[in-house]
């Protein structure tokens, strides 16, 4: 443990990060103090935050003015992941960067990949938000109606895991939505981040992703519960949003 950025990187070879948003890593990396500023040229930077491919290929230009490397690298698996080495980590920048730094990566993930240049790590990594968000939304509205129509929602999660509708989230997070286990993994204003850059994505384009907007008002509805406390919670407490809507029925258009 070390008390600054500049004794943190110094002597380093290859640095990696994990923050929280694009100002957070702008911080760290470019701002007084930062990396930018204290890193060995030549050394590499491996950034794990979920920051969009827009805001990793600005950043990695930065970084080059200081001749700094750069390898996007966002995570998916969780806390869970985390703790066994088993995380899913999704890259963009140099072949050669990714084979120099593969092996400390081994020590933390299972599935890693290479994705393209820098940028293509963080558009895969949104593209697997995607998928965990309007996965949560069918697993909250299966458990919902297990419960409208008086089923054991173990018994869903137990028979519905094994065939076509299994999934991650209900292997992994079935279990704590039925018993009202809201303890993060990984927290719901996190997600909504995530979502965040999702959308604005689409900014320039003509797509619409009906299911993350959905997934997104979903998770903003708990962002709001308990004086504002609710993303706190796992994502798993998308459920709450529910019984929200009963009381106070949202229109979407």
């Amino acid at each position: 443990i070390v008390s600054s950025i500049r004794e943190a990187v110094e002597s380093a070879d290859i640095i990696f990060s994990c923050l929280g948003d694009v100002p957070d890593v702008e911080a760290v990396m470019l701002g007084a103090e930062g990396v930018a500023e204290y890193a060995k040229p030549g050394s590499l930077i491996v950034d794990f935050t979920t920051i969009g491919p827009n805001a990793a290929q600005e950043i990695s230009g930065e970084l080059k003015k200081h001749n700094l490397r750069f390898l996007d690298a966002p995570v998916s698996g969780g806390d869970i992941g985390a703790k066994n080495g088993t995380l899913t980590i999704m890259l963009g920048g140099e072949q050669t960067d990714f084979e120099e730094c593969k092996p400390l990566l081994e020590i933390l993930g299972k599935t890693i990949r290479l994705c393209g240049p820098v940028g293509s790590g963080q558009a895969v990594k949104l593209c697997n938000q995607v998928l965990c968000s309007v996965h949560m939304v069918a697993l909250c509205e299966a458990m919902k109606l297990a419960e409208h129509q008086g089923i054991d929602p173990n018994l869903v999660i137990e028979v519905c895991s094994t065939g076509a509708a299994g999934s991650w989230a209900l292997s992994n997070l079935g279990q704590q939505v039925a018993e009202s286990d809201f303890a993060p993994g990984f927290m719901i204003k996190h997600m909504v981040k995530d979502l965040r850059l999702v959308l604005e994505s689409l900014q320039s384009s003509n797509l619409d992703l009906a299911g993350v907007e959905l997934a997104d008002r979903l998770f903003k509805v708990v962002q709001q519960l308990d004086s504002g406390t609710g993303g706190e919670q796992g994502t798993q407490a998308m459920i709450r949003a529910y019984g929200e809507l009963i009381s106070n029925p949202v229109e979407y258009p």
